[in-house]
């Protein structure tokens, strides 16, 4: 089965394509591609006012190719910011997916903030549609601290500052397989493999991984 991942970001595309092979038995093999991958190279707006509404304009923008799509929107809340950056995480810094300088400037806002008081979560939307305009959404998250400062080199985006709750070690030390099992994006992954494999295999319904 081919599926679209409307993205040009090849470390959410790793991310997915690890968690969705956990359901070769409901979905059968699966091909996951990229905007790249098909040939697509206009940008969309992401102009909607929660995670949600930007994950399904990127979903329903790949879905005109004709594939099943998924895409996402994910962030980071923080309590002491009063949920912000949310869905401005990845230009949080202006430009966008400056990981660097989005952490940078995290940091900043928080310096004096104490450890109990620098509480977070990411949050992830993944919206799925298929060739019928049938479509769906689902949300992840997962909790966690900022930290004062970087604590190890893997992830991605404010994954080397987020403090896991879960694992209790920063995701930007977890292993790949650490960091699915609790993230924001591999509960929501699963979720949505899930009601896929219900929509487009009925008799699967129930009987999901």
């Amino acid at each position: 089965m081919k599926i679209l991942l409307a993205t040009r970001n090849k470390n959410k595309a790793r991310e997915f394509a690890r968690i969705l092979s956990e359901y070769r038995d409901a979905l059968g093999e699966i091909e996951l591609v990229t905007l790249d991958d098909v040939g697509v190279t206009e940008d969309v707006e992401e102009n909607g006012s929660t995670f949600e509404e930007n994950a399904m304009i990127k979903a329903k923008a790949g879905a005109a190719t004709g594939y099943v799509t998924l895409a996402d929107d994910s962030g980071i809340e923080v309590d002491a910011l009063g949920g912000a950056p949310g869905i401005y995480s990845a230009r949080f810094a202006g430009g966008h997916g400056n990981d660097e300088a989005n952490n940078a400037l995290l940091l900043e806002k928080l310096s004096g903030v104490p450890r109990e008081k620098r509480t977070a979560r990411y949050v992830v939307a993944v919206a799925c549609v298929l060739p019928d305009g049938e479509s769906f959404t689902v949300r992840g998250t997962t909790e966690g601290l900022i930290l004062n400062a970087y604590d190890g080199e893997g992830g991605f985006g404010y994954d080397p500052l987020f403090w896991s709750l879960d694992l209790q070690k920063s995701f930007g030390r977890a292993t790949p397989d650490e960091k699915n099992a609790v993230s924001h994006r591999g509960r929501a992954v699963r979720l949505a493999a899930k009601e896929l494999a219900a929509r487009i295999r009925p008799e699967m319904k129930g009987n999901e991984k």
